[in-house]
């Protein structure tokens, strides 16, 4: 069975992976992925070099300079979409020839229900948490401050959209081992599901 796995900045969305991959699941983390889709001499690579001159330095992406040609521009952001998506989807499905048969594959995906990812899912999986712990957890995690937290949460998916179109929902309300616990449930839950 293949899951997609989301959640907003500070949801706990990783915590709940590497659950996961300690119970046994194979997890591919789609942000580690796009690091490969765009390292020296990849052909996503080539194309945002020919797109965005000025963001490829000496074969090395520049993701401050891509950041600023295209973040304030949506038609950039969805001409880079159209680069880096399919790339990404391309080497985390060749992963997962490196799972076990029958083994849960789980797909780590921020942008899981914006960028139609979760079609390519068998079920979803959502983790959703208040958004006030998130802003903690962020700020505690890499010293950004409350309101960059909030300006980067306002710019995803609104929780309770999300909420309305993940198949599994994990909330983040309580302590880690809560978390942990919750997650554990969860694969039980998914591995004796019976598949199709």
């Amino acid at each position: 069975m293949r899951i997609g796995l989301t959640g907003g900045i500070g949801s706990g969305k990783s915590e709940v992976a590497a659950e996961l991959e300690r119970c046994g699941a194979f997890v591919i983390d789609t942000d580690e992925v796009a690091r490969e889709a765009v390292a020296p001499g990849s052909p996503a690579l080539a194309s945002i070099a020919l797109r965005w001159p000025g963001t490829v330095a000496d074969g090395v992406l520049d993701r401050a300079a891509l950041a600023a040609a295209v973040f304030e521009n949506e038609a950039e952001r969805l001409q880079l979409n159209g680069i880096l998506h399919p790339e990404i989807r391309r080497i985390a499905f060749a992963r997962e020839e490196k799972a076990a048969t029958g083994q849960l594959i789980v797909h780590v995906v921020p942008l899981l229900f914006e960028s139609n990812y979760a079609e390519l899912v068998d079920r979803t999986v959502l983790v959703i948490a208040p958004p006030e712990k998130r802003v903690e957890r962020v700020m505690a995690r890499d010293s950004t401050e409350g309101e960059a937290v909030r300006a980067r949460m306002r710019a995803q998916i609104d929780p309770e959209r999300a909420r309305a179109l993940a198949d599994d929902i994990i909330e983040n309300d309580g302590d880690i081992e809560r978390l942990r616990d919750r997650s554990r449930a969860l694969y039980r839950r998914l591995v004796t599901a019976p598949s199709g």
